[in-house]
């Protein structure tokens, strides 16, 4: 059996190299993409006399998404119908040497989009007439495209793609185009969500309030004590598609475990639910402010609570979709298939207490106000979940050495170097005054717990994520018989992004730091030193935030 999963590994890991040699192109181009939008503004063209200019500023920004929609529902698709066709024709493509020529041409044509992109929404050309120069624009852009996919694969590879795949180029371009026009029609859907928001609200309230205040015209509802108006974005359409999002991506993940089409009602299910709690969220928030405590209600509550709502919803589909018989395959006949005779999920035993402390943060901040009395709620969260699932850790390799700490230095010195780049001008403001308020003994309990949730908690639960499950993840499905030495740089390079996500401005500083765990745990073998480096780097941020009084980093 160790020898079988053994080659399927090496198998699985050529196959993802193939695979990303024939995504870069998509991957380079999005990318491109987002920076372009990032500094071209279409509203610039409005105020041309053109009525090719008035089409871009209109449909530019669409079509960008059609074709973007386009090629991730074919990537999609293609690989979940026709995987043995993505095998061969990436097989075929890796034995071909990158054109260079066509990668040469790939930067001048993205260099002359840039120039004309900046002639074009400043008109800086005057010799050139502007449909002329819309025309060239956009010339440029189709060659960059164009010189980026064939510089990865030659013609006939993407020809045989699409020949191979049927009619599948026109599905995936008849629902891209189909979600676009979902996406523009969808302001469309705002007021009356936001009027059925208001009315479900008031509803709500009607058994707990006397002096409802409300102002239709406005949105406006509440009490002569606290009253909110409620904006489009708070109408619940958001967090409905973002929950849309999950369920597809969750069950293309899992499609072998749930059925079809019986799974898909949890979709409109989840969406109503969810719907419905938004609108207690907000009725809630109106209660907890006419209580007195306005701060908990504007500050921890009213930015933690949708969140706390969708990830309840999204739990509940997930856990319904596989536990509950009318949804799910029979799990046992499914694993015998696949041979394997472990009833246990492993991706539970190294997500869960992540999971746990996210939860748990957003519970505390939802109860707190201007200060969270009960950040500790995260360790306890974290050490509850690590001793429930504490048999699932047997296989990991807890040994640690000198390397985890020579690192865990490191990364603390890298962090505290950067941090003038991510807040140029922070003062030492001390500690904060609500704990400064407080007793020595609820100062030292607070401060203790803080810390062994910092250097203990965090790193375990962390580095069971990031290093234990999403850089081998990336591998390969089986990713706990996937060795730390043998992860390759895009797998690090990947889940090092993720964790440097995770910690907001300073996503560089946790860019570098997940690389250099990751670092850890591929020279030494072992996740005990990426663990070890993590704690030793959380061990010096606390000392030194207590040392110096610059709690901002806390």
């Amino acid at each position: 059996m160790r020898m079988n999963g053994e080659v399927h590994f090496v198998e699985e890991t050529a196959l993802d190299r193939r695979l990303i040699r024939i995504l870069l192109p998509a991957a380079v181009l999005l990318i491109e993409a987002l920076a372009a939008s990032l500094f071209l503004d279409g509203e610039t063209l409005r105020q041309r006399d053109s009525v090719l200019g008035h089409f871009i500023a209109q449909w530019g920004a669409w079509i960008v998404r059609g074709i973007i929609g386009f090629a991730a529902l074919f990537a999609t698709f293609g690989y979940l119908r026709h995987r043995v066709t993505l095998v061969r024709i990436a097989m075929e493509a890796s034995t071909t040497p990158i054109h260079r020529p066509l990668l040469a041409l790939h930067g001048v044509s993205i260099a002359i989009f840039a120039a004309l992109s900046t002639a074009l929404y400043s008109r800086t050309i005057e010799w050139l007439s502007f449909d002329m120069l819309a025309i060239l624009w956009a010339l440029s852009a189709v060659a960059a495209t164009a010189s980026a996919v064939f510089a990865v694969a030659p013609y006939r590879h993407w020809a045989d793609l699409v020949a191979s795949t049927g009619l599948l180029w026109l599905q995936a371009m008849v629902a891209s185009a189909a979600a676009c026009v979902a996406g523009a029609m969808s302001w469309a859907l705002w007021p009356p969500a936001t009027r059925l928001t208001y009315s479900l609200v008031k509803l709500f309230l009607s058994p707990f309030v006397t002096d409802m205040q409300v102002q239709p015209e406005r949105m406006r509802i509440g009490t002569s004590r606290f009253a909110v108006a409620i904006a489009p974005e708070c109408s619940g359409l958001e967090g409905a598609g973002l929950l849309i999002v999950f369920a597809i991506v969750w069950m293309i993940l899992f499609r072998h475990e749930v059925r079809f089409p019986h799974s898909l009602i949890l979709v409109p299910a989840g969406v109503l639910i969810l719907f419905f709690l938004n609108s207690a969220r907000i009725a809630t928030l109106i209660l907890i402010g006419n209580a007195g405590a306005r701060d908990v209600a504007v500050g921890g509550f009213h930015s933690q609570a949708g969140w706390i709502a969708f990830n309840s919803v999204a739990f509940g589909l997930a856990v319904a979709a596989r536990r509950l018989p009318w949804f799910s395959v029979d799990q046992r006949a499914h694993q015998l298939q696949h041979g394997s005779a472990e009833m246990e999920n492993p991706t539970a035993a190294y997500l869960l207490p992540f999971l746990a402390i996210i939860a748990a943060g957003m519970i505390s901040q939802a109860m707190s106000g201007g200060f969270e009395w009960v950040y500790s709620l995260r360790l306890f969260a974290a050490l509850i979940t690590l001793w429930l699932l504490r048999r699932s850790y047997s296989s990991v390799d807890w040994r640690c050495g000198w390397l985890g700490v020579a690192i865990g230095i490191a990364v603390f010195a890298l962090w505290i170097a950067m941090e003038p780049l991510v807040k140029p001008t922070a003062e030492r403001i001390g500690m904060p005054a609500a704990l400064a308020s407080a007793s020595a003994l609820v100062q030292a309990c607070w401060i203790v717990l803080r810390t062994l949730g910092a250097v203990v908690a965090a790193p375990v639960a962390e580095e069971l994520a990031f290093r234990g499950f999403a850089m081998r993840r990336l591998m390969g499905s089986h990713f706990e018989e996937i060795s730390y030495l043998r992860v390759h740089s895009v797998a690090i390079a990947i889940s090092s992004v993720l964790f440097g996500l995770m910690h907001g401005d300073r996503w560089l500083a946790g860019t570098m730091a997940g690389v250099m765990y990751a670092f850890a745990a591929k020279r030494s073998g072992r996740l005990g030193d990426a663990v070890l480096a993590h704690a030793t780097t959380n061990a010096l941020l606390a000392g030194y935030v207590l040392a110096t009084g610059t709690w901002h980093l806390w």
